[in-house]
């Protein structure tokens, strides 16, 4: 799907991107920013490589809860929904989330297609109304929603559960299971009434379903529990709400409104639909029509968290493909995140990383910078650890990235009139890392920016060596060879700049100020291979300053969560404590003995998106040469511990003493940098 480094695209790709939309009901946290960021940097790299994206969201506008927060507020919903949406905005817009239209679910273009998906379904046949029993909640005379009902889990007998799924046994069911139940509206003890609901014939689709999702569109992380969805049988889809409630009449009806997951997928086409008013160049039939799209070659990405995958790869391409729609080209789906090891919890009062707090004080280069270190095409989980972000963002970009211009602009400034030299002294060094492209493109292409950081930040440690092998601060002292000097630095500018395009996706505003300061047309694919050469740059002055680690876990980390105190005498601690330690598989890349030191080796580990040192006292039991390349796990949490051999940065778990001590290490499969649950 990509074309070689440097070269004009063999095909201009049109492609459709989303991402899943906010619920208008509150401001936006950080798991929001990380899957918008994500999206960003996608569709940023795909304009680079001189594509046509069009980058499309909205916020989720329908529901009870707009609606009950509306009245919480006083205020009619629509007057709620307009507020939220000029925050999200303005939050998207201060992390360089570029959207070429942000729209409402709440659109008249939705409300129009909605009723005509609806319409089609219901000609083919695949609608019908059948009774339900649901929880009614007699004093705010409304059924209720999963999420305003609770009680005991059936399974566990867990407390305090939502009305589909306990968060302790992870057992999912239907809310009129659960035990002792009560509205969180009232408190009061709900009553079972029934209402006529329509459906969806979802297991009509399953061997078509069965087809898609086995295909390209879908990730093979995520692939096997679609199939067990469809293997276990799919059941009928609930389509419609009773009033009172904030959304869509469904036609024909005067109390029934289209379920919020009905119309907010279909929200993806009302928003690219509102973008055609101002967009003479692009066809809606071309992206959304079945037929027309397969002809046009046009290509449409969701970018998603994994909680909603059920929706969107079988729900939504089902309603699409019932409704004479064309199905997504690739569902891209992220992982939970947390902050701290702290959950993003509206509804259960969890810690949401205040964002405007964020943009107030750090740069959201910073935040896109480590989202992007730690985001891969599956969906694992991300713990952001505030730490680490400062360690990184240090390390990577001010350390790495930025020193290799501040070290050769400032030779270039001071002795060479800002002038770059007229050839490189070793043209291989550039060529090098031109090439390193393509590798660098594929990675992006299927979302893997953490391994894309990874060999950008390796070409950032070559062209550090090479300047510090080359030693232009000795160079220049000679009148002999002060003319190579010129070369060198010329050499680093240029090696620079083929970087700051690998992170022009990641980062574009420090690359918009590298570009400043080189004196440059934006930098892109297209003019990757022609080197920078005779000619002025700018003073350089700081691209990009140090994160300041404790202002960050200062006005960033979530308060640490109440601990329960342990039977007293029963030497048990609660699971909280345990959860505050963070596991993960690593490999050990190298081994060496430590003068000096009895029982211990120095250990270089490789945790997936970074290498640490540790220092650890197994050296009765291994000979260094054993130890490499074995996986093992490692604790990645605890404060480095500066010894007198150095900093261990983390701990390796193994059992017993003295010569028998026995490295933990995972089942076969395993890969460095995976969070041990």
């Amino acid at each position: 799907m990509t074309q070689g480094t440097g070269e004009k695209p063999s095909r201009i790709r049109r492609i459709l991107v989303s991402s899943a939309l906010p619920y208008a009901n509150g401001p936006l946290h950080a798991g929001h920013i990380l899957e918008h960021i994500q999206t960003d940097i996608w569709v940023r790299y795909q304009r680079l490589r001189g594509h046509i994206c069009t980058y499309i969201s909205a916020d989720d506008g329908h529901g009870t809860t707009t609606m009950i927060k509306a009245e919480e507020l006083g205020i009619p919903p629509e007057t709620l929904l307009e507020q939220m949406k000029q925050n999200h905005v303005r939050d998207f817009q201060g992390f360089h989330i570029e959207h070429d239209n942000y729209y409402s679910t709440h659109s008249e273009e939705n409300r129009i297609l909605s009723e005509r998906i609806y319409n089609q379904c219901l000609q083919q046949g695949h609608i019908h109304t059948s009774e339900v029993e649901q929880l009614y909640d007699p004093d705010k005379q409304m059924f209720l929603a999963d999420r305003f009902v609770s009680g005991c889990c059936p399974k566990c007998g867990a407390p305090d559960q939502y009305g589909n799924n306990c968060e302790v046994c992870g057992a999912s069911y239907e809310a009129t299971e659960l035990l002792n139940p009560r509205s969180r509206l009232s408190g009061q003890t709900p009553v079972l009434k029934s209402s006529k609901h329509l459906f969806f014939d979802l297991p009509a689709f399953t061997d078509f379903l069965k087809q898609w999702v086995d295909g390209p569109a879908i990730h093979p992380s995520i692939r096997n529990k679609l199939g067990e969805w469809l293997t276990g049988g799919l059941a009928q889809w609930d389509i419609s709400r009773d009033s009172p409630y904030f959304g869509f009449l469904i036609p024909g009806y005067k109390d029934k409104y289209f379920y919020v997951w009905m119309d907010a997928p279909i929200g993806y086409i009302a928003s690219f639909q509102n973008l055609l008013t101002r967009r003479a160049d692009l066809d809606f039939d071309d992206y959304w029509d079945a037929e027309k799209a397969a002809a046009a070659g046009t290509e449409i990405h969701h970018f998603i968290g994994k909680d909603i995958v059920y929706f969107h790869a079988l729900f939504w391409p089902a309603m699409l493909k019932c409704a004479g729609f064309r199905t997504p080209t690739r569902i891209h789906t992220h992982g939970f995140l947390t902050v701290n090891q702290s959950k993003l919890s509206k509804s259960r009062g969890g810690q949401s990383f205040e964002i405007a707090s964020y943009l107030k004080h750090f740069d959201p280069e910073y935040l896109r910078y480590y989202f992007a270190s730690r985001l891969s095409p599956g969906v694992d989980d991300i713990d952001m650890d505030l730490s680490e972000m400062a360690r990184k963002v240090n390390s990577d970009l001010v350390g790495k990235l930025v020193n290799i211009a501040s070290r050769c602009a400032k030779f270039i400034n001071q002795h060479f009139d800002h002038r770059l030299s007229a050839q490189l002294p070793l043209e291989s060094e550039f060529e090098r890392a031109v090439a390193a492209g393509s590798e660098i493109a594929e990675c992006f292409e299927r979302a893997d920016f953490a391994a894309g950081i990874r060999k950008i930040m390796a070409l950032a440690d070559d062209a550090n060596e090479y300047i510090q092998q080359q030693a232009p601060w000795e160079l220049i002292r000679n009148p002999e060879t002060k003319d190579h000097a010129q070369a060198v630095c010329t050499q680093g500018l240029n090696l620079f700049r083929v970087l700051i395009l690998y992170l022009k996706p990641v980062a574009p505003r420090l690359a918009g100020r590298a570009e400043d300061f080189l004196g440059t047309e934006p930098v892109s694919w297209a003019n990757l291979e022609q080197p920078l050469l005779n000619r002025s740059i700018q003073p350089f002055t700081p691209l990009m300053k140090r994160l300041d680690e404790k202002a960050l876990i200062r006005r960033m980390a979530p308060p640490p969560p109440p601990k329960e105190p342990a039977e007293e005498g029963s030497g048990l601690i609660d699971h909280s404590r345990f959860a505050e330690i963070e596991l993960k598989i690593a490999r050990i890349l190298a081994a060496e003995e430590v003068e000096g030191a009895d029982s211990l080796l120095k250990l270089t580990m490789d945790l997936g998106n970074e290498t640490r040192e540790v220092f650890s006292g197994i050296k009765s039991a291994y000979k260094p040469a054993d130890l490499t390349g074995r996986l093992t796990l490692m604790a990645t949490n605890l404060k480095a511990k500066k010894m007198r051999f150095g900093v261990s940065e983390g701990m390796i778990l193994a059992a017993g003493s003295g010569q028998k001590i026995f490295l933990l290490s995972p089942d076969s499969g395993a890969e460095p940098g995976m969070s041990v649950t």
